[in-house]
């Protein structure tokens, strides 16, 4: 997508600006999104989706990557934002949704997800193969994760029929964090070297050179490497711009090449300001935004408890839970408490595995029927400053209404606050 390139330019230029990508298939995530970037007047606003979210057959959202289109369109239609400033990118697409089958079949559902997501109007596609299948080696080769890249992006390329102008922008890397965070517990990271940067951008151009992809090639406008940043269930590796400077200057004389930094979520704004200034031009934020999300809903929760009668509330806190214990699919690799230990990590883990559940019918239900409780009984401004203390200055300074959406958005910016001053610095 060209506005994205556009930016990059500007990047490499010399200007101190980065875009964030928000990697979330929730919808109140997506508007928080949309109305920030209204607000701020911002000229681009990026959303993407990850293949275990969204691919050919219904990721954990159910939706193919033209039903998130449609989805996020929707959104965009109902807050008012133009579809020329959204752009929509693909995270991790690879065969990570079907690891467990053989290097083969894999590929093969990869190659189909990436056609559609490029059919489907993405315009930012993460070619991510850097995930071991069935009958792979652990760890991949490097130059079998970028053969598979290359092979992606011809099945990219070949899906494109619009204006040239706005042909899919690339990322690649192979050091490429887990998609959600550590599922183990973390300390320090080894920041990826000069050297290894250089050499993995180095081994794709030639790639995709041998494969006809040289157009492609200058549509590549990030590598993913790791900065020294990272979470788990309840710790946060924070950026330290030391670590990173030999990394920060070797990217800097390469031709429309940047970083792209994942696992950013939970960083302060200082350092999300120091990493678009190293030239992590690209933020990437999944689960701190859900996080965010989840703490107003279970603030809202905890308003409802105090003004609602026992017999007509929602309790959506307690049904969550509930069929997170139900349905441990998307937890239980992960969370390995017992008792109330385990409890806590439902609820509280910055892994946020709750982001998985929400889709699910009976807690859709329960957030409605929270929504409909505290529009009837509006909430107290006491309570809204005892539970929600961000929503509630905004609320006093008049950005926002009590409507529990309004108040849930509100606590939400505070995230993406910390992400747009980040990347746009002198605004």
């Amino acid at each position: 997508m060209k506005a994205i390139r556009d930016l990059i330019s500007c990047h490499k230029a010399g200007e101190r600006v980065g875009i964030t990508s928000v990697c979330s298939a929730h919808p109140l995530v997506i508007e928080a999104t949309l109305r920030h970037a209204l607000a701020h007047d911002a000229p681009l606003a990026l959303i993407e989706a990850t293949s275990n979210q969204v691919n050919q057959d219904g990721g954990y959202t159910g939706m193919t990557p033209a039903d998130y289109r449609d989805f996020v369109w929707a959104i965009a239609d109902r807050v008012g934002f133009p579809h020329d400033r959204l752009a929509l990118g693909g995270d991790h697409l690879g065969p990570n949704a079907w690891t467990k089958l053989p290097a083969v079949e894999a590929m093969a559902k990869a190659e189909v997800m990436v056609a559609n997501y490029v059919a489907a109007g993405f315009g930012k596609i993460h070619l991510d193969c850097s995930m071991s299948c069935a009958d792979d080696p652990v760890p991949l080769p490097e130059r079998t994760i970028a053969e598979r890249a290359a092979r992606l992006c011809t099945a990219a390329e070949a899906a494109y029929s619009g204006d040239p102008a706005n042909a899919p922008s690339y990322i690649i890397g192979t050091e490429v964090p887990v998609p959600g965070g550590a599922a183990e517990d973390l300390d320090e990271l080894a920041v990826t070297t000069p050297d290894d940067a250089l050499a993995t951008i180095d081994m794709h151009r030639d790639l995709f050179a041998e494969q006809g992809l040289s157009a492609a090639w200058d549509r590549v406008i990030a590598t993913v490497v790791q900065p020294g940043v990272e979470f788990d269930h309840d710790k946060v590796v924070d950026y330290v711009p030391e670590k990173a400077t030999a990394l920060s200057a070797a990217i800097a004389p390469v031709d429309h090449i940047v970083f792209e930094a994942h696992s950013t979520d939970y960083q302060t704004p200082a350092a999300l300001a120091a990493l678009v200034r190293d030239h992590f031009a690209i933020l990437k934020v999944g689960p701190g935004v859900t996080f965010a999300l989840r703490e107003a809903l279970w603030a809202l929760d905890a308003i409802e408890r105090e003004i609602v009668p026992a017999d007509r509330r929602a309790n959506l806190r307690d049904v969550t839970i509930a069929r997170m214990h139900a349905e441990p699919a998307n937890w239980s690799k992960y969370y390995h408490g017992q008792g109330a230990g385990l409890d806590f990590q439902l609820n509280y883990s910055f892994s946020d595995r709750i982001r998985y559940y929400w889709p699910n019918k009976a807690i859709t239900a329960a957030q409605d029927k929270l929504f409909a409780n505290l529009r009837a009984t509006v909430p107290p401004l006491p309570l809204v400053s005892q539970y929600l203390p961000i929503a509630f200055a905004a609320h006093r300074a008049g950005r926002t209404t009590l409507d529990p959406v309004d108040l849930v958005i509100a606590h939400v910016n505070a995230t993406l606050d910390a992400y747009y001053g980040a990347c746009h610095p002198n605004v």
